[in-house]
């Protein structure tokens, strides 16, 4: 089990994560989401002592990762499937990760077939591999001390549509056997499929967490309008909170009857009025961090 405890980093004058709290259950795949810069990278950095936590905390049941005896058998971590030494073939990598952990070579056969890296691609170097190969390999190296618990940061990158399906399957056989998988991915349809769980991020600060069913429940209602920002305005005069997403429409925790009626009041013609339950988990996300994208943000 993972459990991160009011987790702050700050860089200077700059917060990072702010006061951050979740867990990931052993038997469940954690979906952790965020746009760019959310605080996703750093967050996951501070659970594998990569980087200090300013306050708080992040254990992997019960113990910070440098306290662990034998990480490697512990805790599976892909973090940058390119931070892979590339002079070295893709067998001595394994090598030397389970020299390290003090595991027997016919581990590293094992692993290879696994994730379906060939004899001849396993002694190619890691320098002319494709990016879908080194995905494949730090999914190996990650996988080879067999550990209860995954931390994975964007594993399908570079995959093809067969290797996402054979990622989304391994993994989720990996939680249906007992493990705790946290898996951040910017492929939302892939998190929707195989997740359990959700904790979305926004400029550092947890801005929604749940079972992915509880979530997508409470979607709230979906407007869309050929002048969305009005619509916004005339909700915000009838006292009525709501959200301006990057796709155009309009989130409220309204029900759909009172928006309605606040749109013909108001003269705003609706091309979409429905309750967003079931929406998805892309429109979901663009609703919780629409203050937070880069792209299509309401001015």
């Amino acid at each position: 089990m993972i459990t991160v405890d009011s987790l702050t980093r700050r860089y200077g004058g700059f917060t990072a994560v702010d006061n951050v709290s979740f867990t990931a259950r052993p038997g469940r795949v954690t979906g952790f989401l965020g746009p760019n810069g959310a605080g996703k990278s750093t967050t996951m950095r501070v659970m594998v002592g990569l980087t200090a936590p300013t306050s708080g905390s992040a254990t992997i049941d019960g113990l910070r990762f440098a306290d662990l005896p034998n990480p490697g058998l512990e805790v599976g971590v892909l973090l940058d499937a390119s931070a892979q030494h590339a002079g070295r073939t893709g067998r001595e990598i394994l090598t030397v990760a389970a020299d390290t952990m003090g595991l027997p070579r016919t581990r590293i056969d094992e692993m290879l077939e696994l994730v379906s890296l060939t004899p001849n691609e396993a002694r190619r170097r890691v320098r002319n591999y494709s990016l879908g190969m080194r995905q494949r390999l730090g999914i190996a190296t990650a996988l080879l001390g067999d550990p209860r618990v995954l931390i994975l940061d964007e594993p399908a990158n570079g995959l093809d549509p067969a290797g996402i399906r054979w990622m989304r399957d391994l993994l989720r056989g990996y939680a249906d056997k007992g493990g705790t998988v946290l898996l951040s991915s910017h492929l939302l349809h892939e998190i929707e499929v195989i997740a359990d769980d959700l904790v979305v991020i926004g400029n550092g600060r947890i801005v929604a967490s749940g079972t992915k069913e509880e979530l997508l429940a409470a979607a709230g209602t979906l407007a869309r309008s050929t002048s969305p920002r009005d619509l916004a305005h005339a909700l915000e005069q009838a006292g009525i909170a709501s959200v301006l997403a990057g796709d155009g429409s309009v989130r409220t925790d309204a029900d759909p009857a009172r928006v309605g009626t606040v749109a013909l009041a108001a003269g705003i013609a609706l091309t979409e009025l429905r309750s967003a339950e079931g929406a998805g988990l892309e429109d979901m996300f663009l609703s919780l961090t629409a203050d937070t994208q880069r792209e299509g943000v309401a001015a």
